[in-house]
């Protein structure tokens, strides 16, 4: 099978170790700069070019593609679909999850469990939105923001409106969601394949520290996630249409909360922390996806 890999930097933890992991079950892989892709549109002989050359003969592709270049990244998607190649998952459905906003509207459709949110473009409107999520301390998010960056927790009435109205001021757009104290700081992440929670970590936020994003000086722990857990993870990956994502909920007294869909999870810190070699696992899904002849592993969390 021949593979490629869509990510902006060769030496980035995961691209590593799918390229190791795709290698080792003797594949060919490629690693291609999203940014240097050009597409061609052609209603009778759709192409991609890459640094002057036609990209032919691939049979998957696996987009790591960053958040400040999603647009793009996605219209390279989109052509490979075009041109029959496989993504592990397809570009509707990344889209679908990456706006933050429409992630949690479609998962709320579905009737998954979520923290309160609220989401307004108005100043007039801030009392209201405030209201709506309990009031405070509550937790201000920039939807293009990642990796806890434009994430702040407003801890009084006013400490909420002047970051509401700070942020609507610079015309950014935000959602508000309820803070569930007893989640003491953690998370969970459950990275879910072909319908399957295949690996799950604890994030603990440092001293001091609400968010528990590892680029924030989190601490990854292996953790054993309920049956409840599990299948909320399972749920939230189906209803967005995604194959392969990273789940991010909290334990709240009412059950799970799911707080985030990744499309395009980062391996190095589930890996530390569960054990498991994930990267093999997202390869031998695209086996599977590829090649239907093969006959179906269970994955195993």
């Amino acid at each position: 099978m021949k593979i490629c890999v869509l990510s902006r930097n060769p030496r980035l933890y995961s691209t590593f170790r799918l390229v190791e992991a795709a290698d080792a079950r003797g594949h060919e892989i490629e690693v291609l700069d999203t940014l240097r892709c050009t597409i061609n549109v052609d209603p009778t002989r759709p192409m991609l070019r890459y640094g002057g050359e036609e990209l032919t003969g691939y049979d998957a592709v696996i987009p790591r593609i960053g958040a400040s270049i999603t647009f793009y990244g996605l219209a390279v998607l989109r052509q490979f679909e075009m041109m029959g190649v496989t993504p592990i998952n397809e570009s509707a459905a990344i889209g679908r999850a990456r706006d933050k906003l429409r992630c949690l509207q479609v998962l709320s459709r579905e009737r998954i469990d979520l923290p309160k949110t609220g989401f307004a473009h108005a100043p007039d409107d801030i009392q209201d939105v405030i209201r709506h999520v309990g009031g405070p301390p509550l937790v201000v998010k920039l939807l293009e923001g990642t990796q806890g960056v434009g994430v702040v927790l407003a801890e009084t009435q006013s400490a909420a409106e002047s970051v509401l109205e700070a942020f609507l001021s610079l015309d950014q757009n935000i959602m508000v969601q309820e803070f569930v104290r007893e989640a003491g700081g953690a998370d969970i992440r459950c990275f879910v394949i072909d319908g399957e929670v295949v690996a799950s970590m604890k994030r603990q936020a440092k001293e001091g520290e609400f968010r528990a994003n590892l680029h924030r000086g989190g601490m990854a722990m292996a953790i054993d996630i309920t049956a409840e857990e599990r299948d909320a993870a399972i749920a939230a990956t189906k209803v967005l249409g995604l194959n392969v994502a990273g789940v991010d909920m909290l334990r709240s007294k009412r059950g799970p909360l799911v707080l985030e869909v990744n499309a395009s999870p980062g391996l190095e810190g589930i890996e530390y922390a569960s054990g498991v070699d994930v990267a093999t696992k997202m390869i031998e899904f695209l086996e599977r996806s590829v090649r239907p002849d093969l006959p179906k592993k269970k994955c195993e969390g």
